[in-house]
């Protein structure tokens, strides 16, 4: 409870009070102190009220009870509202909360707004919300700032709307707490809480943030350096979350060590986290465990793991879970991911999901996939879509698949793309091919090429070495796909720069599929070497493609071993493309074989 304090005048004494939570007394010169209190002493005993009020007061303060409660006696008794308000204080520390109350009462009635906030207090701790919330509000009327605060936090605990301006008025007067809870409010403008929709702009959060934190609240500075990391302004950032680690707040030791990391200062980091995790926060425990697994120091991790969850993280459990199954430990993995996923752990759910799909248990899986899919894990939307499809049931696939992909998962926006394709919707398609191709599919990229292909107007065939034309939107996504590796899409893209007459980005790319291993690729680059007069390298090329069952690679090699004369070789290359096809390219590998056969008994 405040010890005197209020802003009126006492009485026509012409003094005014120290703000809330300070005696009501004129400050003597430290010089003086001593001589100051013998000043007050003598002047009580001659019957001076105002000086039995400071006394008392200053004797409240320093914690001599016995020596301050007769000079607040004689104060109150002689009509000082500050003395019975410090009288009130006195008996409540000694637990008479009753007859304290009862002079609480008297000074509130004579103006005392510190009275009055430690009266509605009392009642408020007894239950009594009515006359709790009368006399906070006469104490927050009359500018008490305590007042305000706590009026503001009985009107939110109803959920009344005017708590709001309680709370801003007190944090205008500095209190620390109301800046930070209307800071809070502020930053979730739509959560329905305290401000609901008159939430502003996260600029005015950042106001009563730096307020708050500026006077020592450790948990404003955390979300104040959190404001201002998300903007990028990190050495400011760090600034608020050290003042708040050097605190004792463990959640800002936790993220300044996030900022050391990723500042490249692993080692730094790792101090703070180590703070963080020895003060109890889970997030730090987890970040050390990380740290030592990467260094391969699994021991160290699962115990650093195993604090978090001791922490209440479970997030521990599920990294206990990935850590076993990285050593090949499944049935340990099993047991943490099912501990991590029985309260609500997501990402546990759907990895213990895969566990047990991997283990052939398909119907003990899609629970765990169904759980962690409703609580909006991604990958188990993705999964279950797997799963269906295995399964045959296209259309329940297709849902789970619309469901990742809505949520921006590349392989579903692929796989929904190709479903739309196979029914025709090429709009549809079109929309969810974009998505997997700019979320990195080159699949999806190939995809949308082929799609974006297929409606170009017919050109004009070009020769070899004439101008290039510029490239289309088609071959920019086909290059895409290429870049990333896909064969199909190299092919493709050689061709279209044989088209264009360029020459040696066609053979670069039929080059590249070929070594990956495209038998297509293989053919076209021989196709391109003769062209170019290098018949020697574009039989090793033909002998790769017809290798990997490619009919026309066949049949050239065929041709090009009747020229040479070589009729045994030429024989067996023309009965490979028989065998290879297709139906036109097996017609004439056929007369070939048969012409070949019919010179060799000659």
């Amino acid at each position: 409870m405040d010890v005197m304090g209020d802003k009126g005048t006492l009485y026509g004494t012409g003094r005014i009070a120290r703000p809330s939570g300070e005696a009501e007394e004129a400050a003597p010169d430290e010089t003086g102190e001593a001589a100051e209190e013998a000043r007050l002493w003598l002047a009580a005993e001659g019957g001076d009220t105002e000086a039995a009020s400071v006394l008392g007061a200053r004797l409240l303060r320093r914690g001599d009870l016995d020596g301050a409660e007769p000079r607040l006696r004689a104060a109150t008794a002689a009509g000082d509202r500050a003395a019975a308000n410090n009288l009130g204080v006195l008996l409540h520390q000694r637990g008479y909360a009753d007859e304290a109350a009862g002079w609480w009462r008297v000074a509130a009635v004579a103006g005392s707004s510190a009275a009055a906030h430690a009266l509605g207090r009392h009642h408020r701790e007894r239950g009594d919300e009515p006359a709790a919330e009368y006399w906070l509000r006469q104490s927050a009327e009359q500018g008490h700032t305590l007042g305000a605060y706590a009026l503001a936090d009985l009107l939110e605990h109803r959920g009344d709307a005017g708590a709001v301006t309680w709370l801003r008025a007190a944090a205008e007067r500095g209190h620390r707490e109301a800046a930070y809870r209307l800071a809070r409010g502020l930053d979730r403008p739509g959560s329905g809480g305290l401000l609901g929709e008159r939430g502003e702009s996260s600029g005015e959060a950042e106001q009563w943030y730096r307020q708050a934190a500026a006077r020592g609240h450790l948990r404003a500075a955390l979300h104040l350096g959190g404001i201002l990391e998300r903007r990028g302004e990190v050495k400011e950032a760090g600034r608020w979350y050290l003042m708040a680690a050097k605190d004792g707040d463990a959640r800002a030791a936790c993220a300044l060590g996030f900022l050391l990391r990723d500042a490249g200062d692993v080692e730094n980091a790792a101090i703070w986290w180590l703070r963080g995790a020895q003060d109890g926060d889970g997030n730090a425990a987890n970040a050390l465990g990380a740290l030592h697994a990467e260094r391969g120091q699994n021991q160290t991790a699962e115990r650093w793991y195993r604090a978090a969850m001791d922490a209440g993280d479970i997030n521990g459990a599920y990294n206990l879970g990935l850590l076993c199954a990285e050593q090949g430990r499944i049935a340990q993995a099993e047991q943490w991911y099912r501990r991590a996923a029985y309260v609500g752990h997501r990402e546990a759910a759907n990895a213990l999901a895969i566990l047990l799909l991997q283990n052939g248990d398909a119907s003990g899986a899609e629970p765990w996939f169904s759980k962690a899919a409703e609580s909006g894990s991604v990958d188990a939307a993705f999964n279950l879509g797997i799963l269906h499809a295995g399964r045959g049931e296209e259309e329940a696939a297709l849902r789970w698949y619309e469901r990742a992909a809505a949520a921006g998962h590349t392989e579903a926006a692929l796989q929904v793309g190709m479903a739309r394709l196979r029914e025709g919707d090429e709009q549809a398609a079109e929309r969810h091919l974009r998505c997997a191709a700019g979320g990195g599919s080159a699949e999806g990229a190939y995809r949308l090429a082929a799609l974006l292909d297929a409606r170009r107007p017919a050109v004009s065939a070009h020769e070899l070495g004439e101008p290039v034309r510029e490239k289309t939107e088609c071959e920019e996504w086909y290059e895409r796909a290429a870049s990333q590796g896909h064969r199909r899409a190299q092919v493709r893209v050689g061709m279209l720069a044989a088209g264009r007459g360029d020459v040696v980005e066609a053979a670069r790319w039929y080059r590249a599929a070929a070594e990956a291993g495209s038998r297509n690729g293989a053919f076209n680059l021989g196709l391109l070497l003769v062209r170019e007069g290098s018949e020697p390298e574009a039989v090793v090329w033909w002998q790769r493609a017809a290798a990997a069952g490619h009919g026309r690679a066949a049949l050239r090699l065929a041709l090009v071993c009747a020229r040479r004369g070589e009729l045994v070789e030429g024989q067996r290359w023309a009965s490979r493309a028989v065998e290879l096809g297709p139906g036109e390219v097996g017609e004439r590998a056929a007369r070939l074989r048969d012409a070949l056969r019919e010179e060799l008994s000659a």
